[in-house]
């Protein structure tokens, strides 16, 4: 890896690369057939896939950035990496573009990595293949300033079609890469929300909203790439059930593209190290920043003030 490049391209082409890989580790255990299935809480899985793709991801990148603050779904440490999920090479195409300038000086201990090495873990063990993501978010000091959203099943009903798998990432002040985004219907409104977490709050926020429909589906990655992809108009979620590693990269590529992700007051979510995990405040993510104001001030007040 050029050394000479700067600190942010570095981060993301390695994150890009150790997604992939990440998700071939997912694509495999799958195969396999075993998947290793643990209940962590209600509603809560974890499989051999979340623990070994996030072995993949945080052992890669503790090697590459060891001053870097690494915090993954599935625990902190960096585990006993095999040394073939190691990934040595970087995205070439992310490293030859232009960095920010404000990021020219950027320094490890200032940056927290957010991993979630399977988003949609239910519908990974339903088949819901296509649900499924890995989620790798860089964000320095507070702000969440770049991510990758990688899509181990994209295409999978079709594989004649090309390759499986994708990976989208985005730069703030940069853009996005690795799919051409494309904006909602004009006249109507779709929000997409939870598949599997639906509360009366949730519904009630959603009812107040008056959608023409509502797509529930699983993962927070794969909810934003449906506003990215022009399926959808808004994601809310008027529940503190969401992570910051479920929203610190679809927050970030979101932002590039021209869309927000917030609390459900309209305050950004704070990635440095030292935050709470839990997006105590719900999450509204709009396909474009114009239309947020309008969600945030149709959402009924009392929903909100739970919400603190």
């Amino acid at each position: 890896m050029a050394q000479s490049t700067h600190l942010l391209l570095r981060l993301v082409a390695t994150s890009v690369t150790a997604a992939n890989h990440a998700g071939k580790i997912i694509r495999d255990v799958m195969i396999k057939g075993d998947l290793g299935i643990v209940e962590k809480g209600k509603n809560d899985l974890q499989t051999e896939a979340d623990r070994s793709a996030q072995q993949c991801i945080v052992g890669t990148l503790s090697k590459h950035f060891p001053l870097a603050n690494i915090i993954g779904e599935e625990g902190t440490s960096t585990c006993e990496c095999p040394e073939e999920w190691i990934v040595t090479q970087s995205d070439p195409e992310v490293l030859a573009l232009a960095c920010p300038e404000e990021f020219h000086d950027l320094v490890e201990s200032d940056v927290t990595v957010w991993v979630d090495p399977l988003d949609g873990t239910s519908e990974y063990t339903q088949g819901l293949l296509d649900h499924v993501t890995v989620l790798i978010g860089i964000a320095v000091k507070e702000k969440a300033v770049a991510g990758v959203i990688h899509q181990p099943y994209y295409n999978y009903k079709t594989p004649n079609q090309g390759q499986i798998g994708r990976t989208i990432w985005g730069i703030d002040g940069v853009g996005v890469g690795g799919f051409d985004p494309k904006s909602p219907p004009e006249g109507k409104r779709i929000i997409t929300t939870t598949r599997s977490h639906m509360t009366p709050q949730v519904q009630a926020a959603l009812d107040a909203l008056k959608p023409d429909d509502i797509l529930r589906v699983g993962g927070a990655g794969h909810k934003v790439m449906l506003l990215m992809e022009g399926k959808a108009h808004a994601y809310v979620f008027a529940s503190a059930g969401c992570k910051r590693w479920d929203t610190c990269a679809p927050e970030a590529v979101l932002s590039a593209i021209g869309g927000k992700l917030t609390d459900l007051h309209g305050s950004i979510y704070p990635y440095n190290r030292d935050t709470p995990h839990n997006n105590s405040r719900g999450v509204l993510a709009t396909a474009n920043a114009d239309d947020h104001q309008w969600y945030l001030k149709h959402i009924p007040q009392e929903i909100r003030q739970v919400l603190h």
